[in-house]
């Protein structure tokens, strides 16, 4: 296509001058009386974008409970880092440092500040550590404990549950305000209580007092027992819920969609030593899900 002449061009200009000028607004955008702009619009800064999320940290620290310690995937009632789905250095876990920052960069440059048996009311405490190193990537398992109780009067209540995850958050923020943070759902605790009570020597172990509350008396079947589980289970549902609602408000947070509360942890992904934990192989399987989420292009709708 031809180009205009200089005339032709000058005159192009002179008529949308005119246009714009009836119209009662120029290329900034409307001035008329009443607009929303109003008159100073074209002067005002823009708004600040959506940050873009980094796909590929440099740096990661973890919080949360006996899942992210690896505990009894390597031996009984024990800790076993080495296999955290999170900050391992395990190669048969291929964990979410190693897959991200490899081998030798994982060991020290990841950090796992999770506590067996915490709960979410313990999760500021282990931001405040986390923050300290200003890692690039935080990542929080939490909320299993606060449904695993010696009764269901025991669970922590919704409310606090969410007022306490607010507040981890905020701690984070005092310390590392751009840190990025990846939430997993809470595991289907009924769905391993279905997948372990097939095991005597796991029922053995859960006597012990692990997850009374959805595991204690493992075979009763009857319309208490059925009440008492599925109680749980509507208030995982709620922890999810909240993990998510929260997690969205942070422009720095993604949660897993509930990818962890849906995989079917089968026997293999389960402890072998109290078949409730995952094992190294459900370590693995966690840290596929949490991988997937952190490099996706865009969060999980």
């Amino acid at each position: 296509m031809r180009k205009p002449s200089r005339r032709a061009r000058a005159g192009l200009a002179v008529v949308v001058a005119v246009v714009l000028g009836a119209a009662g607004c120029d290329a900034a955008g409307d001035h008329s009386p009443g607009s929303s702009g109003g008159p100073d619009r074209a002067s005002r800064p823009s708004a600040s974008p959506t940050p873009s999320w980094n796909r590929s940290p440099d740096s990661i620290a973890a919080v949360g409970d006996s899942i992210t310690r690896g505990f009894d995937a390597c031996s009984v009632l024990s800790d076993c880092p080495e296999v955290s789905w999170a900050t391992g250095t395990s190669t048969a876990v291929d964990s979410l440092a190693v897959r991200l920052l490899g081998q030798a960069r994982a060991a020290t440059h990841s950090w796992n500040y999770a506590v067996t048996g915490a709960r979410m009311a313990d999760l500021a405490g282990q931001m405040a550590r986390a923050a300290a190193r200003r890692p690039q990537l935080v990542t929080v398992m939490a909320g299993a404990n606060d449904a695993c109780r010696d009764a269901t009067s025991q669970m922590t209540p919704v409310a606090d549950f969410r007022a306490q995850f607010e507040r981890a958050l905020r701690t984070l923020r005092a310390g590392a305000p751009r840190t990025q943070v990846y939430v997993a759902s809470v595991p289907n605790l009924k769905r391993l209580w279905s997948q372990g009570r097939t095991n005597p020597l796991g029922k053995q172990i859960w006597k012990l007092g692990i997850c009374p509350s959805m595991l204690g008396d493992a075979d009763a079947l009857d319309a208490a027992a059925n009440l008492r589980r599925d109680t749980v289970q509507q208030r995982v549902e709620a922890y999810n819920g909240v993990l998510e609602e929260v997690c969205a408000k942070d422009r720095y947070c993604r949660f897993d969609g509930g990818a962890v509360y849906a995989y079917r942890f089968g026997t293999d992904q389960l402890s072998h030593w109290d078949w409730f934990h995952p094992s190294t192989d459900g370590q693995a399987r966690l840290a596929e899900i949490a991988y997937r989420t952190v490099t996706a292009e865009a969060p999980v709708s």
